[in-house]
């Protein structure tokens, strides 16, 4: 009989809770109606924390896929009018990706249909669980100095 794997269990338990929160935020895509799939939901998120329209290659790298992977996401968010493509004003040569009104106003859907899905998945827990589900979150996501100075726990 061999030992138990802690490790093991939580890594196990880490790719459910990603998969049931890809599944939730999904249905609440479709309830809204938005015809967006997630990734192109991610997407337009990346886009919106540019202070300029970014082309092509940077919204890759920012989102770790290559570079035939935004062309097909772009595409098919042009192609409902959610963004355009524009040429950079100081080379004509490169195309940027921008936002448009749409865009903008499929972001806010999004934003809700986040929130939504965060409020359906985190229900189970306090406020106090929460804030230390944060800092657990925190310190995974971006190493161990990442919770210092987020968040608090606690009185």
């Amino acid at each position: 009989m061999t030992a138990p794997d802690p490790d093991g269990l939580l890594a196990e338990q880490l790719l459910r809770l990603t998969r049931r929160v890809h599944r939730i935020q999904k249905r609440h895509l479709e309830h809204r109606g938005l015809g967006i799939t997630p990734a192109q939901s991610r997407l337009l998120r990346t886009l919106a924390h540019y202070g300029s329209p970014p082309r092509m290659t940077d919204l890759a790298e920012r989102l770790e896929v290559v570079p035939r992977a935004v062309t097909t996401l772009v595409d098919g968010l042009e192609a409902t009018g959610k963004v355009c493509r524009v040429p950079d004003p100081a080379n004509r040569r490169v195309i940027r990706i921008e936002l448009t009104d749409d865009g903008r106003a499929a972001l806010r859907e999004l934003q809700g249909a986040r929130r939504s899905a965060a409020e359906e998945i985190l229900a189970p827990l306090t406020d106090e669980q929460r804030a230390v589900l944060g800092v657990l979150l925190d310190t995974l996501v971006d190493g161990p100095d990442a919770g210092r100075g987020h968040r608090t726990v606690g009185p």
